[in-house]
Order: C-alpha cells, then structure tokens, then sequence
C-alpha cells in the first residue's frame, strides 16, 4: 500500500514554493496568475463556455497536478464572474504528494486578489489523506475531488467526463513518470465530447503522444517566460487502437432518467438527510420522508457517535471508504457549533493486548502520521487527561459528534420538505413516478426515490432480498462529574467513552445480535460499565460507576443495519428476477460479459447497511447517489463503487450459488 506523504517545500528570497522532490517551482511569484489563466482558461476557452453554460449546466475540468490549488482558484474565479448563477463547476484534481495545511496557506497568501477564494480552500483543507477527497463549496455549486495518490494509479479508478483538461505538474524533465503515454491513454479515456486540453509545455514528444491517444494538439504562443504552450480538443479514440474494456453493464450507470428532478428519500436517518442534503444541492427539489416525529430518531439518534477510522493496513476496500468518508464528514462538521454539536478532540485506541498491539505497528507504518500514530501509556494518558493501563493508537483528526445536529443541518436546504409522521409501507410505480403509500393514502410521488430507512427497506419488494441484518445497541449516558472533566479525548477498547456534551459522557456500546426489544435494560447498562472499567478504571472511579444503580441509568437502544461484508449498500436497483435470468449465463462461466443493459428499476435507489460506521460513509454515500443520478464524476473509486453495490449480492448468487 502506497503511503501519500505531504509535499516538501523549500522556499526561495522571492517566497516562491520549490519542490523538494522534483527540484522544480510550482509557479514564478511575477507571472503565475497571468501564466495559469493563459495555459489553463484562455486555451480551454473557459470564459466563452461558462458564460453560454444553460441553466443548472454543469462543466467538468480535470488536472494533473492541483500542487497549491492555483489553478483550481482561477478557474473557480472565472467561472464566479461570468457563469449563470444556478450553474455548477466541477473540479477533478490528481496529486501525489498534496501540500500540508500550513504550507498551502503560506503559497496561496501570495495572492490577496484570489483571497476570497482561498479562504474556504484553506478551511476545508482538513483531513485529505490518500484516496478520493471530495469538497463541496459555495452551497454546493463549486465541488472539488482531490484524488490522492499517483496519476497513473488514481485515474483508472475514475468514473466521469471531463470536458476540459489542465495537463499540469512538474516539467517532464524533472517529472517524466507523469508525462506518459499511459497517462495520456486515461485523460482519452475520461475525455466528454469535444474535449479541451490546455498545458504549459510545448515538447515535442508530448506533443506528439497526446496525438497518438486522439488529441488534435497544436503549439500557440505562451506568456511570460513560456515562449509557447500546447492546447488541442479530443478528436475520438484512434482507429488503429484497441478500446479500454467499458464497464460490465451491472455496474454501468443507468440511463438518465428524463422528466422533473423531484426525488422522495424514504427515512430521516444520517443517509436518509445527507441524501436529501446532496440532491438539494445539485437542484433537486426533495421530499423528505420519516416515520418519527423527529428527524434521527433511531440509530442517528445517539447524543455522542465517534468520528472514528477502523482501518486495515493491507489497503482493504473497505479501508479506502473509510478514509474518503471520513474526511469528507470531517471537513461536513466545520459548518457546525464545535463543542456543542462536534468536537476533534482526537479518538485514542488503546492496545489492550498484544495482538492489538501488534495490529496497531501495522497501521502506524501503513499510514502518515497525521492520521494516526502510536503513543505509550504516559503519552496516551497525557492525551486523554486519565489514568491507563496502555498506550495506543491516536487519531488526532477523529473526534465526537452529536449526530441528530448534522441530521437537522443536513435537512435544512430550502430545496427540501421534511414530511414527518409519515410512513411508507408501499411503493407503485406507475407512469414513470415513483408513488409512496400508507395504505390507502398517497403521501408522495416523484421520478426518483431513495429507501434510506435501515433495515426497514426490507418491507418493500424491490428491496426484500438484500441481506440487512440489524444489531442492537445500547448506549449509557452518564452525568460529570467534577473529576470526570478530565477526560480530553474519546478513549475506545472493546467499548468507548467521549468527553461530556451537556454535563452527560456517552459510554457505549452494547452489540446484541437476538435482542430486538429497544427498551433498556440493567443488563445492558452493567455491561456497558464493564466496558468503562476495561477502559480506564481511573475515569470509572472518577464517574463513581461502581456506585451508580444500573436500574437507576439513562440511555437508549437502536439498531445498526449492516451487510454481511461489512460494506454498505449503496446504488441503483436491478428487477432481480429479470438480472437473473438476463444474466443467468455466468452461472456457467463467470468470466463472460453479456453485454445486455441491465434491468434497473428505472429511478430506485437504495443508501443503507452502514453499520457502527454510518457517520464516516453515509455523508460521501449520499454524494455518490447524487453524482450517480446528476452524471458527474464519482467521488469512490470505482473498485469501491463497486464493491458497494446492490448487484454484488445478486452476481454472487449467480456465480456461486449462494
């Protein structure tokens, strides 16, 4: 597994970056803006397609090399001063070694004239680690992917169209693994119709290899110290060229559905209201639907969830979701009250055991230091403010979060309607409208609908067949105490505890997988103290635990809904008797690819199966529907893309038998 480390930076008397690596400048301090706007803008005739962009139009620009952000700025900046208001940029980045928070700060404080864009870069800029990182800005109609990691690794795992091409980075001489005819291959590849493509080098066999993967280059004046760049436009993958294999149709995205862009999202949960929330965003108006009285009463309901990253260091599908959920939820919660409704006060994973000890070297050399790394017991109790037994793992980015909060944010876009009291029991599909029922009485119809409640998606046939299981758990909720305020961060075992919200500390969490009464219990709440004792029997004695009658304790139950493979459940749904039978040939040989188009339910989709785990991956879940059903570039890699659709379960039916 490839570790992404931050770029190092050496700056020059004139305050110019320089990379350390490639002994190269990102940009000369006297000319950058006017050289960025003439390379990137003028030779992808930005100004003339923002301005004839049609209402709620969309541009897709795509770069090799986002280094400070400059160019990204620029293009943001032009498209504020001439793009029809409703309309939307989308800016897909690749970089290797991305710059750290501070160092950023200090490149782009060389341009006072970009400021009030810089400014929410720089505030978002938290927790970008390798993989996929996806930021949403001015309410959404500015969205930025940072793809993490090496080009050549990152782009094949993309899954969009690009309309305009920044070829960006470090001169081929200093940089020539990135100047490749694989890489050219890939920008063919994820080229939309009459592409654009603009770079500041004019070399020769650049030139000409970007001709070969079905680019019309040309050589144009440059400025400044460039005495001439290259633009070109797509002209179509050559003839004398073997395609790239298109995507298998069970994993192809549906057919744009055409009609009003209306969608009902059925349950009022953390992907239920982060659903709504990235429709809304994108223009959809959106019905929310919830069964309680209240949004987030049920598993989103906790006053304490911990923002925490269950990591494997072997690369794991389910590892690179976590770390592009995590930071994309972490950088959601800086529109929040910190201390009240969030707070990164750091998650510490203690190392109860040599096994866990030895899982937790593991991570530390799998990954940067920023996001985790090990502390002994004198550092680990430094951290939290209390008395251990051991030293462990520190998240310094992790942190608690009071759930309901960003479900009540989240459901508050003016383009969506929170229905409350409303239960759906059934579905009908009738004249391309999705209708919702409770019983004799429609409550809503649309052309799109989302089955967000849980495990309760099971009720409606479409939905039966995928394999939701629900565990129940109980969290504890006890009052500070004087001594108890000590505690400074969320410490984790085999249960957790988090710093007090309100005067009340979360402990938590039971896991019952036969229970399914959701009223406390004793028992429950015993154990749960069991679990603070394991924890730290400092803080259990500053708490007075022993001394608390169980019968006397507050908390709640709620189910978890999760897969049998731990990953959620997230995509378009397929008629299942149709997929098996339009499929039923890899029953025999699993390696064909029909190409028969899929027999998707036409606008059903599902967001569920998040487990313990929903506040890192139902927020970016709930973009990659949206991205989905708006055709943008997704913000997964398509290896995790996959990995979490609904099809999965029926090809394994297939092809297995099981």
């Amino acid at each position: 597994m490839t570790i992404t480390r931050h770029a190092q930076i050496d700056w020059d008397d004139q305050g110019n970056p320089h990379s350390r690596t490639f002994s190269d400048v990102y940009f000369a301090t006297q000319s950058g803006l006017e050289e960025t706007r003439h390379v990137f803008l003028v030779q992808n005739d930005l100004h003339r397609r923002f301005s004839e962009l049609p209402a709620g139009g969309r541009l897709v620009i795509g770069e090799t090399g986002f280094g400070t952000g400059l160019n990204f700025l620029c293009a943001w900046q032009l498209f504020a001063e001439c793009a029809p208001l409703d309309a939307r940029l989308h800016f897909v980045s690749v970089e290797k070694f991305p710059l750290s928070q501070a160092d950023l700060h200090r490149a782009l404080g060389l341009w006072p004239e970009l400021a009030a864009f810089a400014e929410p870069l720089l505030k978002q800029y938290v927790a970008v680690h390798d993989g996929f990182q996806r930021q949403v800005f001015d309410n959404g109609r500015v969205t930025l992917t940072l793809l993490i990691g090496d080009a050549v690794e990152m782009l094949p795992q993309l899954d969009g169209q690009i309309d305009a091409w920044f070829l960006d980075g470090f001169a081929p001489a200093k940089n020539p693994e990135m100047w490749t005819p694989e890489l050219f291959a890939e920008l063919a590849r994820l080229c939309a119709p009459d592409a654009t493509i603009g770079t500041f080098t004019s070399t020769g066999w650049v030139r000409r290899a970007l001709n070969t993967a079905g680019f019309k280059m040309k050589r144009v004046p440059g400025i400044g110290h460039k005495w001439e760049v290259l633009r070109g436009t797509f002209e179509g993958w050559p003839e004398d060229v073997e395609p790239l294999p298109a995507s298998k149709p069970w994993f192809a995205r549906p057919q744009a559905l055409g009609g009003p862009r209306k969608a009902m999202v059925i349950g009022g949960g953390m992907a239920g209201c982060t659903t709504a929330a990235s429709l809304a965003a994108r223009g959809w108006q959106v019905s929310l639907l919830e069964r309680h009285d209240e949004l987030a009463q049920e598993a989103s309901g906790n006053p304490q969830g911990v923002l925490y990253l269950k990591l494997s260091a072997h690369g794991t599908t389910l590892s690179q979701l976590i770390l592009s959920g995590f930071g994309y939820t972490r950088r959601l919660l800086e529109t929040l009250q910190r201390g009240v409704d969030w707070d990164a006060c750091g998650v510490l994973q203690l190392a109860c055991n040599d096994k866990e000890l030895l899982r937790q070297a593991q991570l530390a050399a799998a990954f940067p230091r920023e996001l985790l790394h090990h502390v002994e017991q004198a550092g680990a109790e430094q951290l939290s403010g209390i008395g251990l037994d051991s030293g462990g793992l520190f998240f310094p980015e992790g942190g608690w979060v009071h759930p309901p909060a960003l479900c009540q944010a989240q459901a508050t876009h003016p383009n969506i309607q929170v229905h409350l009291h409303q239960e759906v029991v059934e579905l009908r599909h009738e004249a391309g409208q999705w209708q919702a029922w409770d019983g004799e009485r429609l409550i809503d119809s649309a052309t799109v609908v989302v089955l967000a409640g849980a495990a309760e998606i099971k009720r409606f046939p479409a939905s039966a067949d995928l394999p939701l299981k629900r565990i129940r758990g109980q969290i504890t909720r006890l009052p500070q105490t004087e001594a108890s305020q000590a505690l400074k961060t969320v410490v984790c075992a085999e249960g957790y505890v988090a710093p007090a919200r309100h005067g009340e500390h979360t402990l938590g969490a039971s896991f019952d997988f036969t229970n399914t009464d959701l009223s406390t219990t004793a028992e429950d709440h015993l154990g749960n103290l069991a679990l603070l004792q394991e924890i730290s029997a400092d803080l259990s004695t500053r708490l007075d635990a022993r001394h608390l009658p169980p019968e006397t304790l507050q908390g709640r139950a709620a189910f978890r809904c999760t897969s049998p493979d731990y990953l959620p459940i997230v995509g378009p749904l397929a008629d299942k008797q149709a997929f098996l039978s339009t499929y039923a040939a890899l029953a025999k040989d699993a390696r064909q690819v029909p190409d028969t188009p899929c027999p998707w339910l036409d606008g059903l989709y599902v967001n569920s199966g998040h487990g313990s785990r929903g506040l890192i991956t139902a927020p970016l879940c709930a973009e990659l529907l949206a991205a989905w059903l708006d055709n943008e570039p997704l913000p997964l890699p398509l290896s995790v893309v996959k990995a979490c659709h609904p099809n999965r379960f029926m090809l394994r039916e297939l092809i297995r038998g099981v």
